[in-house]
């Protein structure tokens, strides 16, 4: 789903990030790059810059987040701005506020880049088509359709575990019909040249006809992640189990769970990836999580390196045009 207001300034600098649809493979190439200057192993020194000295970040997140709003906030500390962050459950949306009052508000209040996270389809598109010029709106998760910047540190992941997209077999599973996080690497990796994109669900969490145009669209498991090289779970929500003809808990990690034996059936040096929060025992076994080919933690890593990247870059495109 394209926003409707543009994603780039008139020079061609990125202004906004809220889908990574049509954003080509050679600026997702950039940013991947920018990010892994800013990758740190974990136990190692965080690197830190100025660059966004002067710079004040609002994370308005109206969904709860844990991943997400702290990588934004380190990264947008890191780099020398100043952070506002705001729940739902202490901004005055709550009193009946909208989302452009509280935007506006914070305008005045000199907010440059605004980080949103809204349950509802369309809201950080909304507010970038009504910032003033010099602001920046980044989405951090948008319904089930957009989440941008996990979608590039999906990619920087596998790049940095397979050093290349063109031969690869990417195996998504999981609730794909309400997944954010499917819609978003199904973008990064077919723009990066990914060889073949397979889209793995039960017939209640598979896309719609349409959805995920080029995806191989497989309802069993085995086959799905069958000589895989990456295979990247989504976590089922519990809820979606009473409500459609899905299996219970139990049944469905029988049926659909990554465990030891079908992780045997993809590639030898296969990755295992999850954006979390997991739920162990339904969509993926704990020593498969937890094991030698799971990169789930350098997922999370890679989440400061790639917010990093997309902030430089919004801030460093202004400065140009000014």
């Amino acid at each position: 789903m394209k926003p409707a207001v543009g994603q780039l300034r008139p020079d061609g600098s990125l202004r906004h990030l809220l889908t990574l649809e049509g954003l080509g493979r050679e600026r997702i190439e950039r940013l991947l790059e920018q990010a892994q200057r800013y990758v740190c192993e974990i136990g190692g020194v965080a690197p830190r810059r100025s660059t966004l000295a002067g710079v004040t970040v609002a994370n308005l997140f109206t969904e709860p987040s844990t991943r997400t709003r702290v990588s934004f906030e380190l990264a947008a500390k890191r780099l020398g701005a100043e952070v506002v962050n705001l729940e739902v459950q202490l901004s005055s949306r709550v009193k009946g506020e909208s989302m452009l009052d509280t935007v506006y508000t914070l305008e005045a209040l000199h907010v440059d880049v605004f980080v949103i996270r809204d349950a509802e389809a369309g809201v950080p598109g909304l507010v970038a088509a009504h910032v003033d010029p010099h602001v920046s709106v980044l989405s951090a998760g948008e319904g089930s359709v957009e989440h941008p910047t996990q979608g590039l540190l999906d990619a920087l992941t596998i790049a940095q575990s397979k050093g290349r997209f063109d031969d690869l077999v990417v195996a998504i599973v999981g609730d794909i019909r309400h997944s954010r996080v499917a819609r978003s690497a199904w973008h990064a990796l077919a723009a990066l040249g990914v060889k073949e994109l397979r889209i793995v669900a039960p017939e209640g969490l598979m896309a719609r006809p349409g959805e995920f145009p080029g995806c191989r669209r497989i309802d069993r498991l085995d086959e799905g992640v069958r000589d895989a090289d990456v295979i990247m779970m989504l976590r089922i929500q519990k809820e979606r189990m009473s409500h459609t003809s899905l299996p219970d808990s139990d049944r469905y990690f029988a049926e659909f769970g990554l465990d030891p034996r079908r992780l045997a059936l993809a590639r030898p040096d296969a990755i295992v990836m999850h954006p979390q929060p997991m739920n162990r025992g339904i969509e993926i076994a704990s020593d498969v999580a937890d094991g030698p080919q799971s990169v789930i933690r350098t997922q999370v890593r890679n989440g400061v390196a790639v917010r990093m990247a997309v902030l430089e870059s919004v801030i460093a495109g202004r400065s140009a045009a000014s």
